[in-house]
């Protein structure tokens, strides 16, 4: 299995979870149980971004530096922006 069917494995399952959370609020599910499920789906979508930022740092931003120059400056600050806006929200 490729890198890709694992990531796309991985998304299938968390749409799977926010399916599911549309079926508990349709059925008048108890507000603790669903937000345990939005607690579960929300650490999934983190999980799944960490995985993302780690391989675009050992893969685009470790080119870059192979690289060198302004491309390997503009690769890490890139990866810096994006890791300030996982941290943020």
């Amino acid at each position: 299995m490729t890198h890709k069917d694992d990531v796309l494995k991985r998304l299938r399952r968390i749409e799977g979870q926010v399916r599911g959370l549309q079926r508990l609020v349709e059925e008048d599910t108890h507000c603790i149980d669903v937000l345990t499920q939005v607690s579960a789906t929300t650490k999934a979508l983190q999980s799944f971004a960490l995985t993302m930022t780690d391989g675009h740092l050992h893969s685009c931003v470790d080119d870059a530096i192979v690289q060198g120059g302004d491309q390997a400056q503009d690769k890490i600050a890139e990866a810096s922006r994006a890791i300030a806006r996982m941290v943020r929200s």
